[in-house]
């Protein structure tokens, strides 16, 4: 029966970065010593513990961070009461990383079991911190080099481009850079053909040139991979003459998001060359930008074992009620994760314009981005979006708005609700959470919470609810007599520093 666990590499960063750091290794991930001890006669032995033994049909795993039981149950393709837990049933819906697990072995072929690239690598975790994207890109003599295109601000260079795009949406630039490398040499050197050319992450299609839109589409695989797997959503690869194949149950997200990305552009043959060929997308990165693994081992688990969301207040001031307009929807862009909420403030009028009330911080945090609707409150104040959480609000009028460097209180002024930045079709705030630069879907294992009112999704575009208690709030994008919310009367106490984890 085969054990199913993390890369062995990972683990091994994990043992090593503990020893150093003196941290203590949990349990299930030190060696198991077996002592010999010299008895007296007087003497009387212990009886050993012995481990559960594994069921006949099971395979062991031990969980990855991010892992819900709901999740894996749909990875496994069994039923979450089918799931045992040996070592005694954990409770929190985000699983603690390394907890053993028995699950029902029901699988026919699967993809690989192995694991390419870790989580930190594909989202814009703390790994990030210090890497150049500008800096990195003109060491080279390459087609990215010497790129531009034209965009709104003007003509831009492909590697602003880049990772201007990869901080708006969270995602690494280092896997950008692979995957563009791999695809069609833009890094460092210049692309052999003319579809390289044209099409550099591999979509050929006639109106989706140029480097810009290509990125859209490439983010859009990984995040449908990564977000979906998180989800428990996405159980298959499509590959690009539709057939399709089951993912193995074992892998992480950031593997995934690869896969599925690969799948997206290619056949079955063309896909398995270009995962783990003489070429493949974990060579490349590697040859770029070093181990992975090792990289990895100083930055993860991205959600280690007690990680909670901090509590936050509903973003408007108390006495006033808003309109609960959006259930979970996407973060930034389409496709992407759901994990974020929309209020709208209450109106005299529809269409965009900007309210004459406020949007308040949630909870107290630096301003470290900001741009057209854009404010960005890192939570715990060290000046890094990808470490710890982070609130992202959107459509903030850009008069009187709070500005880079300022430090806010909770319940302080953020700015006035309108439809700046992005699409909108009427005034409101947008507001996401991050943790460790991944976004945190608004349902999952760390479920959204706003002065105590808990988001629930609904399959159908922006429904979904509030719930506290007996109180349930429905989304809907116009507002009626349903969606309205107010705050409850609470009373928080002051925010503790254990729930501000970066660690």
């Amino acid at each position: 029966m085969r054990k199913m666990r993390s890369t062995g590499k990972w683990l091994a960063g994990m043992l090593l970065l503990s020893a150093v750091m003196g941290c203590a290794v949990p349990s299930n991930m030190a060696a198991q010593v077996d002592p010999t001890v010299t008895m007296a006669a007087t003497d009387v032995p212990t009886a050993t513990p012995t481990q559960e033994a594994l069921p006949d049909g099971y395979v062991e795993y031990f969980t990855q961070s991010g892992d819900t039981l709901a999740a894996l149950a749909a990875h496994f393709g069994v039923e979450p009461g089918e799931i045992l837990f040996p070592d005694g049933m954990v409770e929190d819906l985000l699983l603690p990383p390394e907890t053993r697990l028995f699950i029902p072995d029901v699988l026919g072929e699967t993809t690989p079991h192995e694991l390419l690239i870790p989580d930190s690598d594909i989202v814009y975790s703390p790994s990030t911190i210090g890497f150049d994207t500008l800096a990195f890109v003109d060491e080279h003599d390459s087609q990215l080099a010497d790129y531009t295109e034209l965009m709104t601000a003007g003509t831009t260079p492909g590697a602003q481009i880049l990772n201007q795009i990869a901080i708006e949406y969270s995602i690494n630039p280092r896997i950008l850079l692979t995957l563009l490398e791999q695809r069609s040499g833009w890094v460092s050197g210049q692309p052999a053909t003319p579809d390289q050319s044209n099409y550099p992450y591999g979509f050929t299609k006639s109106d989706k040139g140029g480097l810009y839109k290509q990125l859209g589409l490439v983010i859009s695989q990984l995040e449908i991979g990564y977000y979906g797997w998180r989800a428990g959503t996405l159980t298959d690869l499509t590959f690009s003459d539709g057939t399709t194949l089951r993912l193995a149950p074992d892998l992480n997200a950031g593997t995934v998001a690869v896969m599925t990305y690969v799948a997206a552009i290619s056949t079955r043959t063309e896909w398995q060359a270009a995962l783990y060929g003489e070429n493949s997308i974990s060579v490349v990165h590697e040859r770029l930008f070093g181990d992975m693994w090792e990289r990895a081992a100083k930055v993860e688990p991205l959600f280690p074992a007690g990680t909670l969301q901090p509590e936050l207040l509903l973003p408007f001031p108390d006495g006033q009620t808003w309109n609960y307009t959006c259930g979970p929807h996407e973060a930034w862009g389409k496709e992407g994760p759901a994990a974020a909420l929309d209020f709208a403030p209450p109106l005299d009028r529809s269409g965009c314009g900007v309210s004459n009330k406020w949007a308040l911080a949630s909870a107290a945090g630096l301003v470290v981005r900001g741009g057209n609707g854009i404010v960005l409150l890192d939570l715990d104040g060290d000046g890094y979006e990808q470490t710890g959480w982070s609130l992202l609000y959107m459509h903030v009028a850009g008069t009187d708005k709070v500005q880079v460097g300022e430090y806010v209180n909770r319940d302080e002024r953020i700015g006035h609700p309108s439809c700046d930045g992005g699409s909108s079709s009427g005034i409101h705030i947008h507001l996401a959470r991050k943790f460790n630069g991944e976004w945190v879907l608004a349902e999952g294992g760390l479920p959204f919470v706003l002065s105590g009112y808990q988001a629930f999704d609904k399959p159908k575009f922006c429904e979904g609810t509030l719930e506290n208690g007996d109180s349930v709030v429905q989304a809907y994008p116009w507002g009626n007599y349903l969606t309205k919310i107010s705050r409850p009367e609470i009373t928080l106490e002051p925010p503790s520093g254990d729930l501000y984890q970066d660690e």
